[in-house]
Order: structure tokens, then sequence, then C-alpha cells
């Protein structure tokens, strides 16, 4: 009988019960060693290791472009069990696929258990050329990562079971780090493109726009497919553009808006490029609306600064307030790069905050339409609390004010 990565996960082998040989390790930068069990793509991996408290959607966080350069730890311990399909991918440019550096669970992974699975979640991950492992206490990681912030690593599978530890502590070491890099060319689209898929709906699928209202230009800096759709949803016709593109390019597409993405790396790396292309369109006045790394680019352009968080923002239940409208919504959060409210010009004002560590989530322009946010008003995964956001951004490039922001408590 073949014993499988799944049987010695569970502590089963064909010989009966007995301590199974580890075949992953995760190896940090400071020399610990985490043995585990290994799951999808052989080899080895370097990133920066970070944690998601989200319980579903496990899908499109590994195929999120804005996890490039990074090793994603699950607090949820069943992570795999419902499957893959090929409709939950968030990932448009598909030569990024395995921007992710690796994945991290607590439980073996099942059987799939839901009608819509087509293939194992171990055979996705292969297919994805992703490294994963299983079996090791995600907890006790989770809290080391709160307590010392998010470090460089090593995932590695062996199906042996034999490593060279010493070059492995060396390689992870010897890893910059985030801080400091431009990730965006790794996931940006080559070529510009048209989209016009709208949201998936339980016994149809993804629809199609038909009757535009709106031409929309997507500086893409790593897009998540939903957002796409959801600006589709909203009557916007949106052409994609690479992150590199000239604002004279952009604007001889006569764009009613435009949406800065979301995406990995740096902030301050990518503005290098990114900010006067954005300054340029705010100087026109056209309608403009971010997220996530598109938030911090918005910033960057008009003089604010960002900064390396601890531990960052990622799960599918973080809250929220909005300041326009009093509300607290619970968001899907994916970034480790903040923006400094206190760096912000007068005009830009804060809208959104965070309610867990205060940490800045939303800034509106007063003397230009233009907003931002933070977090992932798109919920895929995640709740849907912020879909409000794309009829704001429609609203504005109606020519309507935005309601402007109260007094923070």
């Amino acid at each position: 009988m073949t014993t499988t990565v799944q049987d010695k996960a569970a502590g089963q082998t064909s010989q009966g019960w007995e301590t199974p040989v580890p075949t992953a390790l995760l190896v940090l930068a400071d020399g610990t060693v985490i043995e585990g069990f290994g799951l999808g793509a052989t080899g080895h991996s370097v990133g920066e290791v970070c944690f998601n408290t989200a319980i579903t959607g496990y899908e499109e966080i590994l195929t999120d472009p804005s996890y490039s350069g990074q090793i994603v730890t699950f607090t949820f311990p069943h992570i795999g069990n419902v499957g893959t399909n090929e409709e939950d991918i968030e990932t448009v440019n598909m030569a990024a696929a395995s921007g992710i550096r690796g994945v991290i669970v607590h439980a073996h992974v099942t059987e799939p258990a839901n009608h819509r699975a087509t293939r194992h979640f171990d055979q996705w991950l292969k297919a994805r050329n992703i490294v994963g492992m299983c079996g090791i206490d995600t907890r006790a990681l989770t809290a080391l990562i709160r307590e010392k912030g998010m470090p460089n690593a090593v995932i590695a599978f062996s199906p042996d079971g034999k490593f060279d530890v010493e070059a492995l502590k060396k390689e992870a070491a010897a890893w910059p780090g985030i801080n400091g890099m431009d990730l965006v060319p790794g996931v940006t689209a080559a070529q510009r493109y048209v989209w016009k898929e709208t949201a998936w709906k339980l016994g149809e699928g993804y629809g199609e726009l038909t009757d535009a209202k709106f031409n929309v230009v997507a500086i893409d800096y790593g897009v998540k497919r939903n957002i796409l759709r959801l600006l589709a949803d909203a009557g916007c016709e949106v052409t994609v553009v690479p992150a590199t593109t000239s604002a004279e390019e952009i604007m001889a597409l006569k764009p009613d808006g435009v949406f800065l993405s979301n995406g990995p790396g740096d902030p301050a790396e990518t503005g290098k490029y990114a900010v006067p292309v954005i300054r340029s369109l705010l100087d026109k006045k056209v309608p403009t609306f971010g997220i996530c790394l598109g938030h911090q680019m918005l910033a960057l352009a008009v003089g604010g600064k960002t900064e390396k968080m601890h531990q960052g923002h990622h799960g599918a239940n973080h809250p929220v307030k909005d300041f326009t409208t009093d509300k607290v919504e619970i968001v899907s959060m994916n970034h480790g790069f903040a923006v400094d409210p206190k760096s912000l010009p007068a005009n830009a004002v804060e809208t959104h905050r965070s309610l867990f560590d205060g940490s800045n989530c939303g800034l509106a322009l007063t003397d230009r339409p233009a907003f931002s946010v933070q977090h992932h008003p798109e919920a895929s995964p995640g709740p849907r609390d912020s879909h409000y956001l794309f009829r704001r951004f429609v609203e504005m490039m109606q020519g309507k004010t935005p309601a402007q922001p109260k007094a923070h408590v």
C-alpha cells in the first residue's frame, strides 16, 4: 500500500500507527525550523510569512496577485476540504499564477466535499507550482508573527524527508524581504484588454455586460477578477492597461473614470513610475477610484507616505468604520503596508479607519473627484458590506458630489 502525504499527516502508515517522517520544513530567517508534511509542488520557495484569518475562499486568496512574494498561513484549521474549481480563480494574468510563494495549513487535506469541486486541493497546488505544508501548529506560528512581525522564510517539500537545512537557513536569512521590492511587474497585464464579464450567480455562472454606461480604464497593478466583474455589474466597460501605461495613453481612451487596482509589494517602489501618471490624471480631474495598492498609490500621488506594518491585515472579518456614513462594515483585507494618515495633505480627508488598530483604510480628495479604500470591497472571499463603493464611483462619474466624512469619533 502506498502511503500518501495525507496518511502521513494523520500519523498512519502501511505498517500501522507510528511517528511519521516530516516531509516539509518552514525555515525562518532567524534559524527556527518548523517541521510538517508536504502538499502541492515539491521543491522550495522563499518569501514573507503572513497569516490569514478567513475561514472560506482559500482558492481566491491563493490566486490573489496581492499575495505575490508571500507564504500564507491559514489560521482556520480545515483548508482544502471543499476542493477547487476553475470559477473561483482571481488571477487574470495567468503567467503570475505562482506569485504566491507557499501555503501553510493545520489539518491534513481531505477529499473534496463540494458539488462545485473539479480537483483535489493537493493536485491544484501541484498544477500551480505552489509549495505547501500541513500538520503544524498554525496557532503557534500566528502567535509568533503577532509578537515578532512577518518573518522571511523558506518553505520546502521533499517527499523523502531529506533537506539541506543549513542551505535553507542561509537562503532564508539572505532574502531581502518585500520592503523595497516592486513586485507589480510580475503580475501586471502584458497588454491592454477589455473586460465585460459580470459577477457569478448560482445556477447561471458568470454573465456579460451588454449595455455599458461608462468607459473605465483600470490600471493593472495586479487586479482581481471580481473587482472587474463588479465594475461591469455597475455598468462599466473596463479597459485594463499595464501598470506602466502613460497618462497620455490612458486619456486617449477617453475614460469616464480611472480605477487604480490592488497589487503586491512595496508601494513606494511602485510609486516611482505610477505616481507621476496618477498625478497627471488627477490634474485633469478624471474621476478616480483606488483599492488596496491603488489606495496607497493615490495617497503617494498627493504627497502622503506609506509604512510597513508589523503583521499586516489579512482576512475576511476586519471591522472598518466609514466616516461618511458613520457605519461599521466587516471587510476583506490583504495588505502589509499602510498609508500614514498624518502624512496626508489638507485636501486628502480620511474616510475609513480600521477598528482593529486604528490604521487608515480610506481617503477622499476635497478638490478633485477621487477616493480610495485599503480594503477589498469586491468581497471575494468575504462579506458584501462594501459593495456600495462601486456605486459611489459610478455616482462620481455622473458628476455627483460624494458625501463628506463626519467628525471622527
